[in-house]
C-alpha cells in the first residue's frame, strides 16, 4: 500500500521545537521532492519547505526556524522547527512528488499527501 504517514506533531509552548516525521511506504521517497504544508482553521494550506529529489535543494517559507532532512534508510524525511510561534499552530502535512524539478513544485505535481500531523502553539 503507498501511503505516506507523519507523525511528531503535538504541544509545544513558544519558543521550543518539534521534529516532524514523514514516513512512506509502498515506494522509495529519496526518488522524490518531499514538500512540508500547514494549514490553519480558516486560513489556505501553506508551503512551509521543500526538500528536492536530489536531495540537496531546499526551499523555506521560514529560513532559519525550519529546516528540512531526509534519512533513506528510514525512507522517512523530516522537518525540524525551532524558536515556534503560536502563528505555526496548524495541522502540518508532507507529500511526494516524482515529477516535480527543483524546489518550486506545483500542488498537482504530487502524487501523496499524508494525513497531517496537529501542531499547536500555546503556553
Amino acid at each position: 500500500q503507498v501511503q505516506l504517514v507523519e507523525s511528531g506533531g503535538g504541544l509545544v509552548q513558544p519558543g521550543g521545537s518539534l521534529r516532524l516525521s514523514c514516513t512512506a511506504s509502498g515506494f522509495t521517497l529519496d526518488s522524490y521532492a518531499v514538500g512540508w504544508f500547514r494549514q490553519a482553521p480558516g486560513k489556505e494550506r501553506e508551503e512551509v519547505a521543500v526538500l528536492s529529489a536530489n536531495g540537496i535543494d531546499t526551499y523555506y517559507l521560514y529560513p532559519g526556524r525550519f529546516t528540512v532532512s531526509r534519512d533513506s534508510a528510514k525512507n522517512t524525511a523530516f522537518l525540524q522547527m525551532n524558536n515556534l510561534k503560536p502563528e505555526d499552530t496548524a495541522v502540518y502535512y508532507c507529500a511526494a512528488s516524482r515529477r516535480g524539478a527543483g524546489v518550486r513544485i506545483p500542488n498537482f505535481l504530487y502524487d501523496y499527501w499524508g494525513q497531517g500531523t496537529q501542531v499547536t502553539v500555546s503556553s
